[in-house]
Order: C-alpha cells, then structure tokens, then sequence
C-alpha cells in the first residue's frame, strides 16, 4: 500500500505519526526503486521481510493472483496444495514461453520481471567476480550438465557438419554424457602427468588432434575450470589462442568456478586473447541454493539468446526465486564476503593437510592451478587389499562428506567409453589419494572437525593394518 498518495484522515492517525511511519517505508522503496531501475546487485543485502514483500508485489502481478480471474485456459497455474503455493510465493506460471526462455509470458508479468531482473543481477555479478567483457547470460532451469548440452545442441545448429568434441579429460560424467547424449563424439584429451603427481592440458595433443580429424569436423573444445585435484584448472587461456587459430568454438565448464577470482579471471584473459564462447556454472555450488540450475554466459548476446531458445516449452521458475531471493539476501558485500572467506579457508585447509601429510609420512600434490581442491597421497594404504575402500567408509560415517578416496585400478565404461583409473583423470596414476574441496560457505570450525575425525580413522585403520601383517 503506497501511503504517501493517501489522504488519511486524522481520525484515524495522527498526520506527525503517519509522517514517521512514511519516512521509515522511504528506505525500502528506495531500495526497490534502485534495483528496478539499476538491476544491480544491491550493496548491502536486504532484510528477509523486505525481500518477501518484493516477491509478493512480484507474484501480485501473475495472472493467477489476480482479484477477479476467470481462467479458461488449459493451463491457469492453479495450485491444488497450500503448502505448495506457499513454498512458491503463488508463482505458478513458469519462465519463457515454447522455445524461448528468455521470451515473456502474457500471463506472468510478475514471473517474467523476476526472471529478466535475476539474469540482470548474475551479470552484474559475474562482472564483479572478474569477467567484464561478459555480455550476457541466463539462469537455465536446468543443472550444469543438461546446460551444457543445451550448449552442444547451439552449437551443433551452427555447425551441422561437425560431430567432435575435443574434451580435455576430467572425471566428472555430467559433462562427458552431455556430450554422449547430443549425438556428438568426444575425442578424449588425456591431461599431461607431472613427475609430483599434477595433472595439467596437454595442449601439443589438442592441436595434433586438429591437424588428424580437422577443423571443420570439430565442434569444439571442451575445457574445465573447476575440478577435484590433483588436476588443476584446464589452460583455457592457451586453448583459446588454439580456437582462434582454428576458428573452432571454445565451451568451457566453470561448474563451480565463479566463486574463484583466480579461475574467473583465467576465463577473462581467455576472451581477451583467444576465442572462448560459452561458460556454464551450478547455481548450487557458486550461490548456496539447492540443485537444480545453472548460470550459461557468453560473450555474444546472440549466442546467449540462441541457446536460451534451444530450451524446448516454458521452465520452472523455482531456481529463479531460490537465486533471486539469494542475490538479494546477500548482496554484492555479503557475496564478496563468502568469497574472502573461502580463500582463507582454502588456506587453512592446506596448511591442516600438509600437517597431516608431515605427520603421516604423505605428501600433499601440489596444484598451483587449483585454487578450490587438494590432493592428500595415500600410499601407506595401497599395499593392503581393502584398506583404502574401508578408510573411505569411515570417513563418511562419521559425517566427513565431500572428501574422496580414489583407488588406483578402477576402471569404468560411460557409454562405449573405458576410462582406466577412473576418478584420478589420467590412466596411469599410481598412487591412491584423498581429495578436499573448500567450497564457497564452508568454515573453518567445518575444517577443523574435518581433521580432528581424518586423524581418527587414520589411527584406526593404520592399527588394524599392523595387525593384518603381524
């Protein structure tokens, strides 16, 4: 209710009270009219009330949530459930309209100013984490790999003759099944085995795999960012010169990227000076929501806008409003913040691992091109059957979750495909290692637990082994 254009008799408030009250409502009108105008991220981030009345004046606006409504229509957003439409704020109608996710939607004007206003905010915030030469992007309905294959399947459109996909291998299957279930063909790119362990790009078998298959038939390259250690990020920034050269397209899985500075600003070097047209993010991973969406950004807006069409029907709106209501939750000092703090945190977790490591007779790979994950050997472990599988275990029942145990030997077939040593992204690993992340929002309490219960099993199973050879 907009108080300042009501004459409100002074019978039923007092004109210098109400006056008060007016002036304690400017502020958050301030705010909202800021951020309908600017779509910026707002500096500080608003109170919950605040952000649930913004998002009620946005639900207002559905067609569903009108007064007088007399819907006729195959689909009218009616929500059976109260528990539903309250977990929803009344949204019911979606994003896009067939074909389009970017297009508006005559009965959600509500739905449609939230949609375009977040797609706004990621911008402003991929632009504050390093990427300016962004043009535009979209939060996609869907999570990274599906993103990625709406990529391929783009791509694809402009490029009907090609049917490669150059990838740089990493042992995550979203990504290589995205390229499985586009109907394309990867070329897999073994990463380069340092003498300490590393992982880095082969990038002289990128380009003797141009010269064998040819330009013409590749699709493009398919690098990553964000990956679990030892392997560090992908060099995107030489893989672009190399897509520039050979005017192939350069996708990039930044899945949990954009809450580095380090790798966001690898992805602008790689615009800046070589080709890179594509990069998609979890929204989960990098904004601390739950599963289900990702951010697509590029640096051509109808590229970006291509692909937001290649998307078949409307889409759900929930990762909007979780994203939306985050954004302005946190805002950009509060992102910035979680930011700061993961890098600190990072550093915590190294110096914890290298102490374990020094203690334990290990060694920690060291990854200077990965700035979110560690690598921890296990080598003590490997030469007892069972050991490292039962150590994995332990871990996990005693709540340590995320930190991986990788085998040597496990062999896996995706879809036609054998990855030898799958999980350690190169066939011929020979040493078992434990993996740790520092994701953004975790702390250093997080960290601590994490060592005091590491230092637990270790003891455990390092007993039982003894005993085993006694």
């Amino acid at each position: 209710m907009d108080l300042k254009n009501l004459h409100i008799s002074e019978k039923l408030v007092p004109h210098n009270y109400l006056r008060l009250a007016q002036d304690a409502q400017k502020a958050k009108e301030t705010a909202r009219r800021e951020l309908l105008e600017k779509r910026k991220l707002p500096v500080h981030g608003w109170p919950d009330a605040h952000i649930e009345e913004m998002v009620q004046q946005l639900a207002s606006l559905d067609s569903n949530n009108f007064p007088k409504k007399a819907g006729v229509g195959e689909r009218e957003a009616r929500i059976a459930c109260p528990l539903v439409a309250r977990r929803h704020y009344n949204f019911g109608h979606g994003i896009g309209r067939s074909g389009d996710l970017l297009e508006a939607q005559p009965k959600a004007a509500g739905s449609t100013l939230m949609a375009n206003l977040t797609n706004s905010l990621l911008l402003d915030l991929i632009h504050e984490m390093g990427v300016r030469s962004c043009r535009a992007c979209f939060l996609s309905p869907l999570a990274t790999g599906m993103s990625l294959l709406l990529c391929l399947l783009t791509l694809r459109q402009k490029r009907p003759a090609a049917k490669y996909v150059l990838w740089s291998r990493i042992d995550q299957k979203s990504c290589f099944k995205s390229i499985i279930t586009a109907g394309l063909t990867p070329l897999i790119i073994q990463p380069r085995l340092a003498d300490n362990g590393a992982l880095s790009t082969d990038l002289p078998a990128f380009a003797r795999k141009v010269e064998e298959v040819g330009a013409e038939k590749i699709l493009c390259f398919c690098t990553t960012t964000s990956c679990f250690a030892p392997r560090n990020c992908d060099d995107i920034i030489e893989v672009a010169k190399l897509a520039t050269q050979h005017a192939v397209p350069h996708l990039v899985n930044n899945a949990y990227g954009l809450q580095s500075t380090h790798l966001t600003h690898q992805l602008e070097q790689a615009q800046r000076l070589g080709r890179l047209d594509l990069f998609v993010q979890s929204t989960d991973k990098n904004l601390l929501v739950p599963v289900g969406g990702a951010i697509i950004a590029g640096f051509d807006e109808e590229l970006v806008r291509s692909v937001a069409k290649a998307y078949p029907g409307r889409a759900s709106s929930s990762q909007t409003l979780d994203v939306f209501m985050t954004l302005l939750s946190l805002g950009r000092v509060g992102y910035m913040n979680f930011v700061k703090e993961r890098k600190t945190n990072f550093e915590y977790l190294r110096e914890c691992m290298h102490k374990f490591a020094q203690e334990h007779a290990e060694q920690v790979v060291e990854t200077k091109g990965n700035p979110i994950s560690l690598a921890l050997s296990l080598s003590q472990l490997q030469d007892v059957g069972g050991e490292l599988t039962k150590f994995g275990s332990m871990l996990y029942t005693r709540g340590i979750s995320g930190a991986r145990v990788l085998t040597v030997g496990d062999t896996r077939k995706i879809e036609g495909h054998e990855f030898v040593n799958w999980g350690t992204h190169h066939s011929d690993t020979s040493t078992a290692y434990l993996t740790m992340a520092a994701g953004l929002g975790i702390t250093k309490a997080e960290i601590h637990n994490c060592f005091e219960k590491l230092n637990e099993c270790w003891q455990t199973v390092m007993n039982q082994k003894f005993k085993f050879k006694t």
